[in-house]
């Protein structure tokens, strides 16, 4: 039985940059860091957001972007700042898709390696919703 999310990992070119994005960004802690000791294929760091652990090792960036992409909740009322801050990071921001009116609002943005992000305001509930009405 699956339990629930245990962590996702990114593959980074600059793990030192990515760590910084994610600090400011989602106000990331850092719990880990292998400097030159690989346990894994790779340098990596884990950083927890809330209790999202999320770990990032040091590799060649996707080649490619897609709209292959993690989905962070956050409050309609934080959505400005977010995106504020996604700006000062200097990040590509790409056009939201075509929604429904009840389904909430989303940032979509890469990051320096071509990981897609978006940032949502609804819920799973509220778009079913949306979607049955249709």
């Amino acid at each position: 039985m699956i339990n629930g999310l245990s962590h996702i990992t990114l593959v980074v070119h600059d793990i030192h940059k990515t760590t910084e994005l994610f600090n400011f960004l989602f106000d990331a802690k850092e719990i880990y860091y292998s400097a030159d000791t690989y346990y894994s294929l790779s340098k990596e760091k884990f950083l927890l957001v809330n209790d999202l652990w999320i770990a990032i090792m040091e590799g060649d960036p996707l080649p490619v972007k897609t709209y292959n992409h993690i989905a962070f909740k956050i409050s309609e009322g934080d959505f400005d700042m977010y995106l504020d801050k996604i700006t000062k990071l200097g990040l590509e921001i790409i056009d939201d898709r075509s929604r429904l009116p009840g389904e909430g609002k989303s940032i979509y943005f890469f990051d320096y390696d071509n990981h897609l992000f978006e940032l949502h305001t609804g819920s799973l509930e509220e778009r079913l919703r949306e979607y049955q009405k249709e």
